[in-house]
């Protein structure tokens, strides 16, 4: 079975670039999530995640990692081009289902003015 992962390109990586964007990029505040974003000028955008240990051991931390990625993947199509987004998971995400999850970062992009629907009505 073949699994689908986020392309490397689309991956945000580098201790600088977030510190970066979390010096000077705009925040947006969730319950479970901050969404921190600045522009960039690659004409894709890029995700990076942060899960703290204050959240729990590795597996814990691994384990919402991994569900974040997951909902931030399949929405990526939606996602407006041109940003380096930061998703930091804040307390309470561990006890979240998947869906809640999905929801969560599909609000915070809406806030941000980061969310396209799809056009003609077709699914990503």
């Amino acid at each position: 079975m073949e699994q689908e992962r986020v392309k490397r390109r689309y991956r945000l990586r580098g201790k600088s670039r977030f510190a970066t964007i979390q010096q000077q990029g705009k925040r947006w505040v969730h319950s479970w999530l901050i969404l921190g974003g600045l522009p960039n000028d690659l004409g894709f955008t890029r995700c990076g995640f942060v899960v703290s240990r204050r959240l729990g051991k590795a597996t814990e931390r691994n384990r919402i990692r991994r569900r974040l990625r997951e909902a931030v993947r399949q929405r990526y199509a939606q996602i407006r081009p041109g940003w380096d987004l930061v998703f930091i998971a804040r307390a309470g995400i561990g006890k979240a289902d998947f869906r809640g999850i999905g929801t969560a970062v599909e609000a915070l992009l809406r806030e941000a003015g980061l969310w396209q629907a799809p056009e003609n009505g077709a699914h990503a």
